[in-house]
């Protein structure tokens, strides 16, 4: 155990010695650390959470678990751990446990070491544990922060331009870089190698299929998995219900269709939108949009004959408002008036519905504007809002419509 433990520390001082994008974050760091409750980075795999919480600890005294480890799962006594923690790291102030879900009883562990007065640092790639186990064990201990691939703006960060004071002359590199994050995604791996953005993200893909899900799962049948994957990844955006895909895909139960969409979440990997009705049943019933946690793992993954540009960006912008904190469950809906007219995504606070947002790529053509002016203002009827904005790739302008006023803004400043 203590050869795993000072292994890992060397691991762990390498990974502290590189050269690091500091991320963008609403949150203060050394508010967190001096709060005696568990910090909890939670996120898909590979965007950075272990960085993160290294960043957070660089001039601290602390400990490191790595569990993502074969190693330490075979060798692992939590209480000879804990010796040799003491002799590795003597004095440590906090403990990082990077990738805890993959030990077994990990949160009631968790639990006895907040007891014993512990700081901990928690990482996590699973959604689950902030549903089961984190509400059953760790209610009211932990403090969440949620991490995702890069943002645009962290992606400008990246190749050294502001996003929110460019020049005139960074006007033509802001738009290739726009495109490039539209088309590619932001996962830190590959942002500085956009020549293996495809077969990186394919192989991660492939990974939380087979890793975060089927053998967590223990999934028989990985084949029908893997197809229903495939089939949300190459429709997103699109409505799909888990009646339809059962028939689609030739399942046998739209229970089992049902369990697997919720284990293809559970690692961040899709999203699932309901539509907006005051009617909760109504709302349950109605098919929920589908979308994926990177732009790039279309690229790589989706079976498309076209580049699929709106689609792409209004993704992008849901990532976007997942980001800024919106909710798929309480705070954000897309809605279809009774015309069938539909607005992307309709954002609440409280009872209270406080924006709608259009995603459109181009609206250069007279009857695409048309369309989607006709459908965010039926809707704003409906919903009774006047807070309208129309998300484009290159657009800026407003637009009046009755007693409608719609904001127009390019993807780079919303």
């Amino acid at each position: 155990m203590k050869t795993i433990i000072l292994n890992q520390r060397k691991e762990r001082d390498e990974l502290m010695s590189r050269p690091y994008l500091i991320r963008r974050s609403n949150q203060d760091t050394d508010l967190l650390l001096n709060s005696s409750l568990i910090k909890l980075i939670t996120g898909p795999r590979r965007v950075g959470k272990s960085t993160q919480a290294l960043l957070m600890l660089r001039n601290k005294n602390f400990a490191y678990l790595n569990f993502d480890n074969y190693s330490l799962l075979e060798a692992w006594d939590a209480n000879l751990a804990m010796r040799m923690l003491d002799d590795v790291y003597p004095g440590y102030e906090y403990i990082l446990l990077d990738e805890v879900q993959n030990l077994e009883g990990w949160d009631l562990w968790v639990s006895e070491l907040y007891r014993l007065g512990k700081n901990l640092v928690i990482t996590g790639s699973n959604a689950r544990m902030l549903s089961s186990e984190m509400a059953t064990v760790l209610t009211g201990k932990y403090l969440q922060v949620e991490m995702l691939p890069f943002s645009l703006e962290e992606f400008f960060d990246w190749n050294k331009l502001d996003l929110h004071m460019l020049m005139p002359e960074d006007m033509t590199d802001s738009l290739v870089l726009t495109d490039d994050y539209l088309r590619n995604g932001g996962y830190p791996e590959v942002v500085s190698s956009r020549q293996l953005t495809r077969s990186y993200l394919d192989t991660l893909f492939d990974s939380i299929i087979w890793k975060d899900v089927a053998k967590r799962h223990k999934v028989r049948n990985v084949t029908d998995l893997n197809n229903l994957a495939m089939y949300l990844v190459s429709n997103f955006c699109n409505p799909v219900s888990a009646n339809d895909l059962a028939t689609e895909l030739g399942f046998s139960s739209v229970n089992t269709t049902k369990k697997y969409m919720d284990y293809l979440h559970e690692p961040y990997l899709f999203y699932y939108l309901s539509r907006y009705n005051n009617k909760l049943k109504l709302m349950k019933k109605a098919p929920r949009k589908v979308y994926v946690v990177d732009n790039g793992f279309v690229a790589s993954k989706a079976f498309s004959l076209s580049d699929n540009l709106g689609r792409l960006l209004e993704n992008q912008v849901f990532i976007e408002l997942v980001r800024r904190g919106y909710d798929v469950e309480r705070t954000m809906f897309y809605y279809r008036s009774r015309n069938d007219k539909e607005v992307d995504f309709v954002l609440r606070k409280g009872a209270h519905i406080e924006r709608l947002v259009q995603v459109c790529y181009d609206m250069r053509n007279p009857k695409t504007e048309k369309r989607e002016v006709d459908s965010i203002v039926e809707c704003a009827g409906e919903l009774k809002c006047s807070n309208l904005v129309i998300v484009t790739n290159n657009d800026r302008r407003t637009i009046e419509k009755g007693d409608y006023k719609i904001d127009v803004v390019p993807i780079y400043e919303f």
